[in-house]
């Protein structure tokens, strides 16, 4: 049986000598491990190919098979994700000074790893490449546990990645995987808190509230992903439609699609039968208050308290609120700390917006399809935290570092 304990000692003493590597020797490490999968790419897809083709005879879900699925496009999707990581800036040692007290001892703040990250997440074999790659970039181990229907798939790359790491006399255990899908090994590798400093759960709400739940260790907290568009009165009409329909229909299987459309009273009677007719041309479901069903066919209509649900498909919930302050305290009820947005053309409310919302991504005139690590500038990210601790938002290489204080002095002693 796994012994849960040793991997994580194994990745542990793994993740004190990475911490070490400078900035050159972690992108050439970073580079072999690119290079490799791109080699080894077609025993990769053989492997991936069996995986699919069982969880096809199992019944998985047609959602959950294409998360599992890769092709040789999806492939080189991880290698040159390696690559653009490499270009990313470290951010290990980066340091800021707090400045000489009247003591005389220099204080600064320096960027140090966090540690070793254990990365919990399903279908969705690429996680374990782009974790892999930020946490090693960011100074980390990575104990991965994926689901077991993409855990033959998993270990395949994994192997891969260690062995290029071997080859540039690194330990391998910086990246580990978990190779027993036991849930079980689950519930070990969460209590480990002596040995792994944080847990990202990547998956269904379900997976996320268990590891919440069971955890002795920090976890990056990311339940769901209810994201609203508030279309002022002072809105560009033609441009919320373009918001809307980008949040909504361009893809809709993700946390950052528009789950909820907040319409100003002012401006229903002109914006409203656009959405109809938009919903009825791309085929959105349309879920409705009181005062805007009237305006599509076949909605279904919505209690005020019956808000709040992630649809993660063509549907959508539609309500018109009497003002500014009145989309706001729906969004303070309903919403779940992802993404919110709004239209409009008056600036000192699009910047009371965002500074009213909570939120870890508040936009303004902007598609909620933005809210991601790479198009938020940080290169990639390994997960989005939507609590307060340590992170907030799409989380990149710098949140997988924290600071600690470097003091020197000159011999001073304390009074």
């Amino acid at each position: 049986m796994t012994d849960i304990s040793l991997l994580a000692k194994q990745a542990a003493d793994a993740a004190k000598k990475i911490s070490l590597l400078s900035t050159d020797q972690k992108n050439k490490a970073l580079a072999k491990m690119a290079d490799a999968l791109s080699e080894h790419r077609a025993e990769i897809l053989k492997v991936n190919a069996e995986e699919v083709a069982r969880a096809s005879d199992n019944g998985l879900d047609s959602a959950m098979v294409d998360r599992l699925t890769l092709d040789e496009s999806r492939v080189m999707d991880m290698v040159n994700g390696i690559r653009e990581i490499i270009e990313l800036e470290d951010p290990v040692g980066m340091s800021r000074s707090l400045g000489t007290p009247p003591s005389g001892i220099d204080v600064k703040k320096v960027r140090v790893p966090l540690g070793v990250i254990c990365m919990i997440y399903e279908a969705r074999p690429n996680v374990t490449a782009d974790a892999s790659a930020l946490c090693f970039k960011s100074g980390n181990a990575v104990i991965l546990r994926g689901g077991k229907e993409a855990l033959d798939t998993s270990l395949a790359i994994a192997n891969v990645l260690q062995n290029a790491l071997e080859s540039e006399g690194l330990p391998k255990a910086a990246v580990t995987v978990i190779p027993d899908p036991d849930r079980g090994l689950m519930m070990d590798l969460i209590q480990q808190d002596q040995l792994i400093d944080l847990v990202i759960p990547r998956g269904g709400e379900g997976l996320i509230h268990f590891v919440t739940e069971n955890s002795k260790i920090p976890v990056i907290q990311h339940f769901k992903g209810v994201c609203h568009l508030y279309v002022d009165n002072e809105a560009d009409l033609g441009m919320a439609y373009n918001l809307l329909e980008n949040g909504k229909t361009q893809r809709t299987g993700v946390c950052n699609a528009l789950e909820c459309l907040l319409v100003h009273s002012e401006v229903a009677d002109e914006f409203l039968p656009k959405v109809a007719q938009m919903a009825a041309d791309k085929g959105v479901k349309i879920n409705a208050c009181k005062n805007s069903i009237k305006y599509f066919d076949n909605a279904t209509e919505l209690k005020d308290d019956e808000f709040g649900e992630e649809y993660l498909s063509l549907e959508i919930a539609v309500r018109v609120v009497d003002d500014f302050d009145h989309a706001i305290a729906h969004i303070d009820q309903f919403g779940s700390k992802h993404t919110e947005v709004i239209c409009t053309k008056n600036q000192e409310k699009a910047d009371l917006f965002q500074r009213s919302v909570d939120a870890s991504v508040v936009m303004a005139n902007a598609s909620s399809r933005f809210s991601d690590g790479g198009q938020l500038g940080l290169g990639a990210e390994i997960g989005i935290a939507t609590t307060k601790l340590h992170a907030y938002g799409p989380m990149g290489l710098e949140s997988l570092t924290t600071e600690k204080f470097v003091v020197t002095g000159h011999g001073e002693v304390r009074n």
